[in-house]
């Protein structure tokens, strides 16, 4: 295992879009911090380097790898941890598969992903792979608790540079749908773990005929955790999903499924699944054990059935009788490709889908590329809410005017894998008819449920640790800014009834009870957005899924992006996590560069990370120079946004390179300038001089590169060599920075 203990900063190997922006930016990162004695790791989680390091059997020594992923688990429990975290990709089967595909092809002799595994050994592969799909990152690193809002220069910036907004209006049909019983909501359950229950638990599924299979065993439960179990009917989903269908033909609308496969990386799948055979209707019902027998699983998406149909005889009948099916239009994820909606699970995730049609004022595209209302499935009711009133609240008052409304910042329980997010190990869809129950150390049965044949069922806990410890953060956050604070807790949801029986004694204990609000999120919503529109500020205290939700849903609306948000996860033993924005890893960028050599990619996110985390380089280990570098990097960052430097999404414009090379100069500028350390004014004055004479020639050699076969030598693993021949293409800029 990597030793990653030494360096004082430590930026990680991602995926997509943010990790080919560190071609470029990371050795500017090196060039300026060496300055302070700073040292620089770059642990790899990318989804790539986390397969080759899962099964090193076969591989050479050159190819091996080792698991840094672990290794930075371990690190974030000390006080010492010092991250940059980049986004990464949350992988699901299609994209694990496709990367599987890509390492065989470059000579990594690596095991095939086994979709239905049927030997031992084939079980166990499937297993090793099931540690790397869905959200396996997050989970380990985040050993603390979220603060997310928006920079001061970013908000300014948006106020004064307003992105496009659609217009809402009254009567439009746009709306959400969601189950109205049997679902996750209605049949959750949740305990508070006695001392009495505390130690190992485990899952159990009781038959009919009472024989009793152990789904989960050795499951570890702390007195003080909250522990939640519930299931979602599948009856109940099936006919939901077939009425929503109608509903959206009755209309007039789009149909759109709103889901996130990748976080929720058990449940949503399959979800997912039963509305690719709900789509297709009769023609399921027809052909479809021969589409999964030719590999055409249903919870892969719409466009693994469709090539699995195409390997058949009757192809084109099948493909015919689709044609002829009654269906709304359906909303496109990329219309001149003809990828629906449905095509793959990854590829519409729903804090990021949800926002994009409720900024274009509750529009989507249909197989035309013409713009029109939508239906937006989401089947369990938990978070639907959310969306829900936000889509009422524009219909009434109009879109949000980003010139003056106020933030919306977020305080979010997620550490220890608290909630929804960390229940991937203990979800199951039930087998058979019968009984899953969970039975406490003590032999108690904490929760029980009767389920049916294809019902998924799942369990998730939240920590007594983190969960006062989201409290306390709450309490300073609302103490440093006086804004409006709500917990969005539900009285009416099990769990969230657990979180306010914490939650209340807490502020009274603390006296600031009347400084904060507990309500149920679609209040929680209204009164949120009533206060941004009248220009101020609000901070939503909320559990795992719902901080994710709500930093894309109010960044997209105020910023006209998530990618620009302050993101820190302060850790519980005293370390620093500073993710860059909560943007995602943006796959179609990375198209635009290959076949362009143009980023879009905005690294503000970085930029911001990167000024946090030297200031608390600065106050962890006494550097006083980190703290220099700090607020010359947030100048930098000022500097960017006034002089409006970010990427430009077309061609020949300036793109991510380009603002590399303008945040290395104004860092510089800023270091030169400063009176505090005068050994950095004096080393970065030439260096500021150089970069500012060069400016025409290293702005000249940027833009000549575009519009070229950007080769990177592969999509999940690419070459480093050629890496860095497509984002460092200015030989003015890299002899001054190397």
């Amino acid at each position: 295992m990597a030793d990653i203990s030494k360096p004082d900063l430590l930026y990680t190997i991602v995926d997509e879009a943010p990790e080919l922006a560190s071609a470029s930016f990371l050795p500017i990162i090196r060039k300026f911090v060496s300055a302070a004695g700073i040292t620089v790791g770059t642990p790899d989680i990318s989804l790539a380097g986390r397969i080759i390091s899962t099964f090193p059997e076969n591989l050479t020594e050159d190819q091996r790898q080792s698991d840094d992923l672990a290794a930075l688990g371990d690190l974030v429990k000390t006080p010492g941890a010092n991250v940059i975290k980049l986004p990464n990709i949350s992988a699901s089967v299609p994209q694990l598969v496709a990367a599987v595909t890509e390492l065989q092809g470059q000579g990594y002799d690596i095991p095939s992903y086994p979709e239905d595994p049927q030997t031992d050994a084939e079980k166990e592969i499937r297993a090793r792979y099931d540690t790397i799909k869905g959200s396996a990152v997050n989970p380990v690193l985040r050993e603390g608790n979220s603060d997310r809002r928006s920079a001061k220069a970013v908000k300014n910036y948006a106020q004064n540079n307003p992105h496009s907004m659609g217009a809402w209006v009254a009567d439009s049909k746009t709306k959400v749908s969601s189950m109205p019983g049997n679902d996750f909501y209605a049949n959750e359950v949740s305990a508070t773990i006695t001392a009495a229950q505390a130690g190992d638990a485990k899952i159990e599924f009781v038959a009919k005929d009472g024989a009793v299979t152990v789904l989960k065993d050795g499951w570890p439960l702390e007195e003080g955790t909250i522990a939640d179990a519930t299931f979602m009917s599948a009856k109940a989903l099936e006919t939901f999903l077939g009425e929503a269908i109608t509903d959206t033909m009755a209309d007039g609308t789009m149909f759109s499924l709103h889901m996130k496969a990748t976080m929720m990386k058990v449940s949503d799948p399959i979800i997912f699944g039963y509305a690719v055979k709900a789509w297709l209707g009769s023609v399921w019902e027809k052909h479809g054990a021969a589409i999964e027998a030719a590999g055409g699983a249903p919870n892969s998406g719409l466009g693994a059935v469709l090539a699995a149909i195409d390997t058949l005889d009757n192809a084109a009948e099948i493909k015919a009788e689709i044609e002829a099916l009654d269906r709304p239009s359906m909303y496109m994820v990329d219309s001149d490709k003809g990828i629906t909606n449905l095509h793959v699970p990854s590829d519409v995730i729903i804090d990021a889908s949800m926002p994009a049609v409720i900024r274009a004022g509750g529009k989507g595209w249909d197989e035309t590329g013409a713009k029109g209302d939508t239906n937006c499935v989401i089947p369990d009711r938990c978070y639907a809410t959310v969306y829900d009133e936000t889509i009422n609240f524009f219909k009434a008052n109009g879109a949000l005017d980003v010139t003056t409304c106020g933030s919306v910042a977020n305080v979010g329980l997620m550490a220890q894998k608290a909630e929804e997010y960390g229940s991937h190990p203990t979800t199951f869809q039930a087998p058979a008819d019968g009984t899953i129950r969970v039975v406490t150390a003590n032999g108690d049965t904490l929760h029980s449920h009767d389920v049916e044949a294809g019902d998924i069922w799942r369990s998730c806990t939240a920590k007594k640790a983190p969960i006062e410890n989201w409290i306390e953060l709450a309490l300073d956050r609302q103490r440093l800014t006086g804004s409006e604070a709500i917990f969005w807790l539900d009285a009416n949801r099990a769990h969230d009834a657990q979180l306010i029986a914490y939650v209340k004694p807490a502020l009274e204990a603390a006296g600031v009870a009347d400084k904060f609000q507990i309500m149920a999120p679609r209040e929680a919503t209204a009164q949120s957005l009533k206060t941004i529109t009248a220009g101020n500020d609000s901070i939503a205290i909320t559990g795992n899924v719902l901080r994710d939700y709500l930093t894309d849903l109010f960044p997209i609306l105020e910023l006209g992006t998530s990618a620009k948000m302050l993101s820190i996860v302060k850790l519980m033993k005293g370390g620093g996590l500073f993710e860059t924005g909560a943007g995602g890893s943006a796959p179609k960028h990375v198209e635009q560069l290959v076949q362009e050599s143009h980023l879009r990619w905005d690294s503000m996110g970085e930029f911001c990370a990167l000024g946090e985390s030297l200031n608390f380089l600065a106050d962890a280990k006494g550097n006083a120079k980190a703290g220099v570098l700090g607020a010359a990097a947030e100048a930098a960052t000022q500097g960017i946004l006034d002089n409006n430097r970010s990427p430009s999404r077309k061609t020949g414009e300036p793109d991510n390179k380009d603002s590399h090379y303008w945040f290395a100069r104004y860092w510089a500028e800023a270091l030169a300038a400063q009176s505090d350390d005068a050994d950095l004014a004096a080393e970065f004055a030439p260096i500021a001089k150089a970069l500012a004479d060069g400016e025409e020639a290293i702005l000249a050699e940027l833009v000549a590169a575009q519009g070229q076969d950007g080769n990177i030598g592969g999509y999940y693993h690419p070459s480093v060599e050629l890496k860095a021949k497509v984002m460092r293409p200015s030989a003015t800029l890299n002899a001054i920075i190397d």
